[in-house]
């Protein structure tokens, strides 16, 4: 394995996850109960946006992360993820479905207690992105 590949695996963020959200399969971002504090503190009470990018990083091996960087209207706060797309396929499926995303604490119990919800305002960057990801995911002859 190589170093580049390890420091990627060493970086990817264990909070990825789906549940039932309002009756529909959700993807969720779980981040430590400190920096959902901050941010909900920060947004609390206030109409806002997400700018919501997905950056793609292929190998040609079949190895793709994708660092999901969220950008709120206010109260700069800039936040990035980077996802193993081969462990996480299916957050990155939901995603395509929904449109849609949560933040939530390991404090919280998923779908019942308060979570910060991102509607994508292109949903059609998340089918392109799956595309994107699925492709990469096949190993290229070398």
């Amino acid at each position: 394995m190589s170093d580049e590949l390890q420091k990627m695996l060493d970086s990817v963020h264990e909070g990825i996850t789906t549940f039932d959200f309002e009756g529909k399969e959700t993807p969720c971002i779980v981040v430590d109960e400190e920096k959902y504090g901050l941010i909900r503190a920060k947004i609390e009470g206030q109409p806002f946006s997400v700018n919501t990018d997905l950056n793609i990083l292929q190998d040609g091996l079949g190895n793709v992360f994708v660092e999901v960087v969220l950008t709120f209207s206010i109260g700069n706060i800039s936040e990035k993820f980077l996802v193993n797309a081969k462990t996480d396929l299916n957050f990155f499926e939901v995603l395509a479905k929904t449109s849609m995303l949560v933040l939530n604490s390991p404090e919280s119990r998923y779908g019942q207690d308060n979570v910060i919800a991102i509607q994508l305002p292109r949903p059609e960057k998340a089918h392109d992105a799956l595309e994107i990801i699925k492709n990469g995911l096949i190993p290229k002859n070398q």
